[in-house]
């Protein structure tokens, strides 16, 4: 297994790590947990570009590890009532969505690959997570809701990616008898 792969499993197997502790109460642990884990994201990407490492399975584990990850926090924020449960409702639809679209194209050997917006849409989760996880720390000595207001973004990057998604593949929609 290359190094770019075991980025993305050390990803993947940071999330139990991260869940325990937050629940536990280590919530600083919990979040540098996350925040070393979400840099693994660029990390393993680049590295694997860079050096010509890029496999079959970093490119279906990648965004997988960045979902479980990210999707395993926003559903402990939930359970907390730190995020509203629509808001990760729309996220898990789009996130269904693209990964049906996906396997559906991938059925017809296509590859869809990330869009500008998907990536976007990423990095405000792993900016919106961790200051949602430490409740908005340092934002909240100066009255600025930057955790609300990265939340709201990931939510509407959300939306737009989830469309650009459609609108770029229909085609793979209209294959399937729609």
């Amino acid at each position: 297994m290359n190094l770019p792969n075991k980025l993305t499993l050390a990803r993947v197997i940071a999330v139990p790590f991260f869940i325990v502790l937050y629940l536990l109460g280590h919530i600083y642990t919990a979040t540098i947990i996350f925040i070393l884990a979400s840099a693994t994201d660029a990390l393993d990407g680049h590295i694997a570009r860079s050096r010509g490492l890029v496999t079959n399975f970093g490119k279906i584990m990648d965004p997988l590890a960045d979902k479980i990850l990210v999707i395993s926090a926003l559903v402990i924020l939930v359970q907390l009532g730190d995020v509203a449960g629509w808001m990760l409702i729309v996220i898990l639809a789009r996130e269904f969505i693209v990964a049906g679209l996906r396997t559906v194209a991938a059925a017809d050997g296509i590859v869809i690959a990330a869009g500008f917006s998907g990536k976007l849409k990423t990095v405000s989760q792993m900016i919106a997570v961790p200051l949602l996880l430490l409740k908005n720390w340092p934002c909240k000595y100066i009255n600025i809701p930057l955790d609300q207001i990265m939340l709201w973004i990931c939510v509407i990057l959300t939306v737009i990616s989830g469309i650009e998604y459609i609108v770029k593949n229909k085609e793979v929609f209209l294959k399937g008898g729609l």
